[in-house]
């Protein structure tokens, strides 16, 4: 039977602090569950990829199986984020994780038979995308469950709990694959998204204030703000991602005698921790400020690695990619703090100070989350074909790095134009004044 919630006002201290914090609190918690599976189904292939070896596929084509899924996943985080508003965040938390069975059997169904051809491999690799999707139904439903003074911290722990099914499959699976076998990446998840699907069904509520109609929701596409914020959450979300699921097979091709299988978990799993971290930064200091910096100091260390990648040193190599997932992690944070605050700002001017303005202000953050996540998570894709193609035409990461480098500054600048700039504002506005 469905749960549903018709009276939440988290924005009203008392109702907050009588009920509705520990309702929230609940639903974070289950939410976080069924999103830390999403992911690990999501990047299984960024270990699965460097186990491949039998089938002599090219480095070009391993890193086609670790970016589809990331291709995938990207495009479904759109009718995802309608889901929760549609069938109601509860119900559609149950639906998406059962949704992770299907590529978890075909992947140990698959490994199984020598003989499986590249193209399965491919269709494969790409319903991997269903764990993808489900961060953006994930955090759209989240939003309606927190007040807008807590919504950093409450994202960045749902997110950051997602986030470390990257670090779980990275630290689990090459102990699981050596032990049982390939097939074991597929079979070895099966009981955890089914617990985690009840729990979703045992222990989560859908809000009545969350239904939206989903061509309504679908008009935040028409605002500025939503892609300059798909455009900067690339260089967040989209480099935690995509590194996350590109450095194994980068490192297995720079340095084939290093431990990197042994350490390949701590970058996602720093990435992930700090998260939480950026999202009270930005709570505290502004989501945009702590942006701007963060961006300058990713153009700095994408500059480190790749100079250490040249160095023949691959602890130095391992440590230069820790600022990156550091300082993406903070990133994901204080970006994911700026969407709600920006859409809330918004709806404030538009349509003054009232519990009204601020419930349209959170079901169009909901909506853009949706179209933000799903732009950034393509990051995921290009980083890992850019570093396929760098290797197919010049036999090195470099060219890779160098456009990097150039997206942060791009990033930075945007960043500064859009949100912390205070000259000639009265030119061309901008919305450093909203502390975003």
């Amino acid at each position: 039977m469905a749960r549903w919630i018709a009276e939440w006002h988290p924005d009203d201290p008392a109702f907050w602090e009588s009920s509705g914090k520990r309702v929230a609190r609940r639903n974070l918690i289950f939410s976080i569950v069924a999103e830390h599976l999403g992911f690990t189904v999501w990047t299984l292939w960024s270990i699965v990829a460097t186990k491949m070896g039998s089938y002599e596929f090219t480095t070009d084509q391993l890193f086609w199986l670790v970016a589809l899924p990331n291709l995938i996943g990207s495009v479904l985080r759109v009718p995802y984020t309608f889901g929760p508003a549609k069938f109601g965040g509860r119900n559609f938390t149950v639906v998406s994780a059962l949704l992770l069975l299907i590529p978890a059997v075909l992947l140990g169904v698959a490994v199984n038979n020598p003989d499986t051809p590249y193209w399965l491999f491919l269709v494969i690799a790409a319903l991997a995308g269903f764990g993808g999707g489900n961060f953006a139904s994930s955090m759209a439903n989240i939003t309606y469950f927190y007040p807008r003074s807590r919504q950093g911290v409450a994202l960045g722990l749902n997110a950051a709990g997602g986030n470390i099914g990257v670090s779980s499959v990275q630290l689990v699976m090459p102990l699981v694959i050596g032990s049982l076998g390939l097939a074991a990446a597929g079979w070895f998840w099966i009981p955890f998204v089914v617990v985690a699907a009840a729990c979703a069904f045992f222990f989560m509520d859908n809000l009545t204030s969350a239904r939206a109609n989903p061509r309504e929701q679908l008009a935040v596409a028409g605002r500025a703000q939503t892609w300059i914020m798909s455009f900067l959450y690339i260089g967040t979300f989209g480099s935690f991602i995509g590194y996350s699921t590109a450095f194994p097979l980068l490192s297995q091709n720079l340095f084939p005698d290093a431990p990197y299988a042994a350490v390949a978990f701590a970058g996602p799993l720093i990435g992930s921790l700090i998260r939480p971290v950026g999202g009270w930064m930005a709570d505290k200091l502004g989501g945009a400020p702590v942006t701007l910096w963060n961006f300058a100091a990713m153009g700095g260390g994408v500059l480190l690695v790749w100079a250490a990648s040249t160095s023949g040193n691959f602890w130095l190599f391992f440590l230069s990619f820790q600022l990156l997932f550091l300082t993406s992690g903070i990133g994901n944070g204080s970006t994911y703090r700026m969407i709600p605050a920006i859409f809330q700002a918004k709806a404030v001017a538009e349509r003054g100070e009232s519990e009204e303005s601020l419930l349209y202000g959170k079901r169009q953050a909901s909506a853009a989350i949706g179209i933000i996540s799903a732009v950034g998570a393509l990051g995921g894709f290009l980083i890992n074909r850019a570093f396929g193609m760098s290797f197919a035409a010049a036999g090195t990461p470099t060219p890779a790095f160098l456009a990097f480098g150039v997206f942060y500054v791009s990033c930075l600048a945007l960043t500064w134009w859009c949100y912390t700039r205070t000259v000639g504002v009265k030119i061309v506005a901008s919305l450093a004044h909203a502390r975003v």
